[in-house]
Formats: C-alpha cells, structure tokens, sequence
C-alpha cells in the first residue's frame, strides 16, 4: 500500500486536489488518497481526507475529529463523513487516531457504513495498539476496517484489511507494498434484511446491534449528558 498523499496547508479546492482530482479521471479508481492539512475558509487548519471517484469531483470530504493532540495542532472536525459507491456499498471515513476512541467507528457504522477506510501516519512503536483497535473496530461494529499506514522512513507500515469478525485479511510488512483485495459487502449490507454477519453474529455467536436495538434506547449514558442509544432506521425491525 503506497504512501498518503499529503501537503501542508492547502485549499479544496486547490493545485493539489486538482491533480488528485484529474488523476482519478486518468487512472479510473475511485481515490481516497490519504490526507492533507486544509486551510479552510474559516481561517482553521484541519486534517482532511477525501474521496475522489473516477468522474474525478469530490464527493465527500471528512475532517479529523479527534487529531492527535499535543502533537497535531489541527483543529478538530465536528462531524463524520460517509459516502456511497454504487454497487458496492457505503463508506464511512476516519483518520489515524479516530481509530483510538469506540466513537468514531459505532458512529459510521450507525451511519451504514459498511467499510471505514482509514488512512493512518504512525512512525511511532504504538502501531500495534493501532492495530488492535483496527481489530476491536470491525468486530464489535461488524464492518470493514481499511486501516492505511504509510511506509518506511515515514511511518512504520504494517497496514491492515480486517473483515466485520475482526480477521485480518492482509497485512503489509513495513516497506512500500500495493495490496489487491475484494469486499464481499454481502456480509455486511444492511438493504431489505439483516446481513448475514449481523443476522448470525461474528463467528455465529455475538450480535452486538441486536442487544443494541433491543435494549440500548433504555440505557442512560450519563458520558453524553444522560443521553441514550438511539437505534438507526436500517436496523428497527430487523433484530434477531
């Protein structure tokens, strides 16, 4: 898997998403190409990804919720991002230490995200922990994890497909590697019916959304101000 793209303090649109832009029109993938720090027109600086298809327009752009504060003086986002490709699924977006809080994926998956694609920068010896929660994320939200670190000398590698049990699909090793992969989106889509990893439960056993939409909503969570868990339309009345 290739290096993030990145670039310090740009506009969107500006010279660099251009070209990103005018790559995925050439090239005919859809581009998720990293990160890059935004000058934004509110005078702030976020860590932004986004997602290029190959009709090359920006179709969706997500800001870093949670930067990885002391160190990454970006202003944090406010909101999460999903998008849909058609015919595949639903895609939700995260960025390297938006993986470190169980808030950033359950809020895509409650999304119907399907896959959450998450370009990472870790120089750092903590890229296991990463990893753990990478795993942690796909299993007990039951989506895909594409969890995206750049290579050696910047970063460290080792990135990561994890499926919706928590298995590792692929793994790279630290240097630069081009992994091929194919979803099946099946086990996780949520159209007409629960999908089979859903419905059955990671490895035929747990069914995390189905505890959640049978008793989360009469749960106070006194963390968000006394809120509740409030179940997502694509799950009523599809709970086993």
């Amino acid at each position: 898997m290739r290096r993030a793209a990145c670039s310090w303090r740009t506009a969107i649109p500006g010279p660099l998403t251009d070209r990103i832009c005018s790559l995925a029109t050439e090239t005919s993938p859809w581009l998720i190409p990293g990160s890059l720090y935004e000058r934004a027109e509110d005078g702030h600086i976020y860590n932004t990804a986004l997602a290029v298809p190959p009709g090359g327009e920006i179709v969706a752009r997500y800001r870093k919720v949670f930067p990885w504060q002391p160190y990454e003086r970006a202003t944090p986002g406010n909101e999460f991002t999903v998008f849909d490709i058609p015919g595949t699924g639903r895609v939700g977006l995260a960025i390297c230490y938006d993986g470190s809080f169980p808030e950033t994926v359950r809020q895509l998956a409650w999304l119907r995200a399907e896959i959450v694609i998450q370009p990472t920068l870790t120089p750092t010896r903590d890229r296991e922990m990463e990893l753990v929660c990478a795993r942690a994320n796909a299993w007990t939200n039951q989506v895909y994890v594409i969890n995206v670190n750049v290579c050696d000398p910047a970063g460290v590698g080792t990135s990561a497909v994890v499926d919706p049990e928590g298995i590792v699909r692929q793994q790279a090793g630290s240097g630069e590697e081009i992994h091929v992969d194919v979803l099946d989106t099946v086990t996780v889509t949520v159209t007409v019916t629960v999908t089979r990893v859903r419905r059955y439960g990671s490895a035929g056993i747990n069914r995390p959304w189905s505890r959640l939409a049978r008793y989360g909503e009469s749960i106070h969570l006194p963390m968000y101000s006394g809120g509740t868990f409030r179940t997502p339309d694509w799950l009523k009345g599809g709970t086993a």
